[in-house]
């Protein structure tokens, strides 16, 4: 009996959590040129929890396409931000809910006892702060995945 290849493996929506400044990295990877509408993003201060519903390039899967000489794809994954204790924003405007804004990277500096701030770096000199209590992020990905509307991975030589 052979051993288990990767390339077995059945795949499926990706339901990731990070807890440690090193997932941060993972998720960061993952989320690089995720797009969203304003409308799309939430700060439940009741609750502690500030979501996202994004439009995530499939970077998991540029390889497979590019072998099989296919489309690119975007999934809508949800990320889910617990224990925020506060929300700042910069360089956007948060009145305009048709903005569409592009998530670069995530980013996270850790305080003491547990607490950080992490911030989502947007294109456009654009950044959202959140302070934490603990880091705890969720992205699940809820649709099945689509064509990318460009057909194309994107790309930051422009």
């Amino acid at each position: 009996m052979a051993d288990a290849r990767f390339e077995d493996g059945e795949e499926g929506p990706l339901r990731l959590i990070a807890r440690q400044a090193e997932d941060v990295l993972v998720l960061s990877s993952l989320l690089q040129d995720a797009v969203f509408p304003m409308s799309e993003m939430r700060y439940d201060r009741k609750a502690r929890r500030f979501a996202l519903l994004v439009n995530r390039f499939r970077w998991e899967d540029r390889a497979a396409a590019e072998v099989a000489k296919r489309p690119f794809e975007r999934v809508r994954s949800l990320l889910v931000i617990e224990d925020v204790m506060a929300v700042r924003t910069s360089g956007i405007d948060r009145a305009d809910k048709d903005l569409i804004l592009s998530l670069l990277s995530l980013g996270f500096v850790a305080g003491e006892d547990g607490t950080g701030v992490l911030t989502l770096i947007l294109a456009g000199d654009g950044a959202i702060a959140l302070d934490l209590e603990a880091l705890e992020l969720h992205l699940d990905d809820v649709t099945r995945p689509y064509i990318a509307p460009s057909r194309k991975q994107p790309s930051h030589n422009d």
